[in-house]
């Protein structure tokens, strides 16, 4: 009986080890699950599953359904969710070098992105860093354009605009143009536009694909004034935590997501404007004018930008010029 009693402890004990050594991570986004972002979060998930051998489970929570877009980062850094989806430019206000790609006109296509990238990665990681948390990867949204229930064929036209506002650098823009800005969240987007809380906004094609934008909105201006990028971040205790196999599968992981992701990025971003037109939206260059009058706000705000990132700003904006 002792010996039937000692087997059954040590099989139970057995047993239960793989549940032991099993983590779960969760993965809070604030888009939905069909947006190509949110696709590629399930494939990295997937991947840190398969490269893990199981060991590590990331649960993705897409549409903002367990936090909202402005509160995934504090809740990455206080540990209530251990890996996170934040969109940078959400965050200037904490540090200037956060909203670098959201300057108006600096960085207009993919190449001049992944090179302003390049000179700001090493120093965006620092100030994550310092906050407790690591940055895995990013992924660009395609370039920006002009949403518009109005037509608009200069800057003086925009004034008085119902704004979204999603960021310090979208609430700029809409102070320097005379419009009024109004917080919405990519989630809230649609009822937005229906009940006439906003009437215009500056976002991708995916952004206005996603909230089916074409259905309150006629126009819209491909004015490519820049690419927010979508970085995900990892609370670096949770990583140390893991052993070094499974944090070199996330690793692993992270690289694969962002070489697909900004190749994807970059495919969809046709799609995507090609599926606005079809549901009847025209698709259109901005004026001459209008996009000379964009221009002298985008050279405004990266002097003023500038000014508040002080040197670690002009070594970033020097090195991605040089490139």
């Amino acid at each position: 009986m002792k010996r039937l009693v000692a087997l059954a402890t040590a099989l139970g004990f057995a047993a239960a080890l793989p549940a032991a050594a099993q983590t779960k991570w969760d993965l809070p986004s604030a888009y939905p699950a069909s947006n190509f972002h949110t696709e590629n979060l399930q494939q990295f998930a997937n991947d840190v599953d398969k490269g893990s051998g199981g060991k590590l489970k990331i649960q993705l929570h897409p549409n903002a359904s367990l936090f909202k877009a402005p509160e995934i980062k504090r809740a990455v850094q206080g540990g209530q969710a251990q890996i996170g989806e934040i969109l940078l430019v959400n965050f200037e206000n904490e540090d200037p070098l956060y909203g670098i790609d959201g300057i108006p006109f600096l960085a207009t296509s993919y190449a001049e992105s992944q090179k302003l990238y390049k000179a700001s990665k090493r120093l965006v990681a620092d100030r994550l860093a310092k906050q407790g948390m690591m940055l895995l990867y990013t992924v660009p949204w395609p370039p920006q354009g002009i949403y518009s229930k109005k037509p608009l064929a200069s800057g003086a036209d925009m004034k008085g605009l119902k704004w979204r506002a999603y960021s310090p650098a979208t609430a700029k823009i809409a102070e320097l143009v005379g419009a009024q800005p109004v917080t919405v969240q990519a989630a809230e987007v649609s009822q937005a536009l229906a009940t006439g809380v906003m009437d215009s906004m500056m976002t991708s094609g995916a952004t206005g694909y996603d909230s089916k934008s074409y259905e309150h909105v006629k126009n819209y201006y491909d004015t490519q004034a820049w690419l927010p990028k979508n970085a995900i971040i990892v609370n670096k205790k949770a990583f140390d935590a893991l052993d070094k196999p499974t944090q070199a599968a996330v690793l692993k992981a992270a690289a694969d997501a962002e070489t697909r992701g900004w190749k994807t990025s970059q495919e969809k971003n046709g799609w995507y404007l090609d599926q606005l037109r079809a549901k009847g939206m025209t698709i259109a260059p901005p004026s001459e004018q209008l996009a000379a009058d964009l221009r002298k706000v985008g050279n405004f705000m990266l002097a003023e930008w500038l000014r508040k990132a002080g040197d670690d700003g002009r070594k970033v904006i020097d090195g991605y010029r040089a490139m």
